[in-house]
């Protein structure tokens, strides 16, 4: 179960969609055929020809690799399974003590980066185990593999370009190994990532995030400030809702200020609302029954390391955890749809004209939003949390 995290690291790469400098190079076809196309693709970027023909030598196509990508099931978990999985009394006490450990790298982190530890700390642990499990797969030719691959050569022939840069740097090791879909290191970093966002943090001149902590955490906090992390602003705070709600006003697509929540009744589980001026949506990952939380911009750029909601959720509440709030409290949701339940349902949301991406189990943002719509055409609490009740009256 430790690797879970390699599946989910996967999410982050839909939003790496840098191209090439060159033409993309076909995917598909003949392996040695790509390999060599490959290597023309690099020397007419500038890079050594030594260097091009020490890094592709050897380089191989890992069956394993393909596997694995087609395999992602455990993103179907509810917001409750899934944090329950990867949040154990051991993972917050080890995450605190390294808080304490790791002090000095965290404070740079905040100061220069405006990223706080329990964010960072939430990568480390759900990524590698805070560093433990970092993951075997050969990472050339994982990257290799999938930018062969047709599902998203445009993600993967830039990384493969990337890792050989970071080779002719002495930054990239052949053995290097990682996580099936060619992350790096103790938070899981592919290599484009690396060049543009890579922090030497111990002070030897490299960036290694595979044997060092304080590389591997503000080289995090360095990324997640690219992507739009605004400091010393909240990102998830869980709230009470009275009972009389309009559930339909919940949900990421409806943005308000804090204040007006607070009008509507919303209140802070613990403490205060933040400022009243900042804008928030309301999040119920398993409907009005369910735990609820107030969710912030910052939330929302957690989404560019991670597209799976429930992942970035968790993320965000194990964060809170590590800044002192208590856990959530879980309410007593509906049951949760078993996959293929959610499948023809999903079916079912696609023949009435919703566009619920792909149909595959996996309760996202567009299926939500669809339910949400159904709930409230059928008279039900819009509450975006689809039940055997809705699927049966669909």
């Amino acid at each position: 179960m430790l690797r879970l995290a390699f599946v989910l690291s996967a999410g982050l790469l839909a939003g790496l969609l840098a191209g090439p400098a060159g033409a993309l190079i076909p995917c598909g076809g003949d392996f040695a055929g790509f390999i060599r196309q490959m290597k023309a693709e690099a020397l007419a970027e500038g890079q050594p020809k030594a260097a091009v023909d020490a890094f592709f030598a050897g380089a191989a196509e890992d069956p394993a690799v393909l596997r694995a990508d087609r395999a992602q099931g455990f993103f179907r978990k509810s917001f409750l399974e899934f944090s329950k999985a990867l949040i154990s009394r051991q993972r917050v006490e080890t995450g605190r003590l390294y808080a304490k450990r790791y002090a000095a790298v965290f404070a740079r982190a905040g100061r220069d980066y405006g990223v706080p530890p329990g964010i960072l700390l939430a990568f480390w642990a759900f990524e590698t185990d805070f560093g433990a499990v970092q993951g075997n797969f050969d990472t050339r030719n994982a990257l290799v593999t999938l930018a062969h691959d047709c599902r998203r050569p445009q993600v993967f022939q830039p990384q493969v370009l990337a890792a050989l840069t970071l080779f002719e740097r002495g930054e990239f090791p052949l053995d290097t190994t990682g996580a099936w879909a060619g992350e790096i290191g103790q938070v899981q970093m592919l290599p484009k990532d690396i060049l543009e966002q890579g922090v030497d943090g111990d002070g030897d001149g490299k960036v290694r995030l595979k044997t060092s902590a304080p590389d591997a955490l503000l080289s995090a906090a360095h990324m997640l400030q690219g992507f739009g992390w605004q400091a010393n602003q909240p990102w998830m705070v869980e709230i009470r809702l009275p009972e009389r709600f309009d559930w339909g006003q919940t949900g990421l697509a409806t943005t308000l200020p804090v204040a007006q929540w607070a009008a509507m009744g919303v209140r802070a589980r613990q403490g205060a609302l933040p400022a009243g001026g900042l804008a928030a949506s309301v999040l119920l990952p398993q409907g009005r029954k369910g735990p609820a939380f107030l969710v912030f911009d910052n939330y929302r750029v957690l989404f560019h390391w991670n597209k799976s909601f429930v992942y970035v959720t968790t993320v965000a509440y194990f964060a809170t955890l590590m800044a002192g709030a208590p856990p959530y409290d879980a309410g007593n949701p509906d049951p949760a749809l078993s996959a293929e339940a959610m499948m023809a349902l999903q079916r079912k949301l696609e023949a009435r004209g919703y566009d619920v991406g792909k149909v595959d189990g996996i309760l996202g943002s567009a299926t939500r939003e669809a339910v949400r719509k159904e709930q409230a055409r059928l008279g039900l609490p819009a509450d975006g949390w689809p039940t055997e009740a809705l699927l049966n009256r669909l």
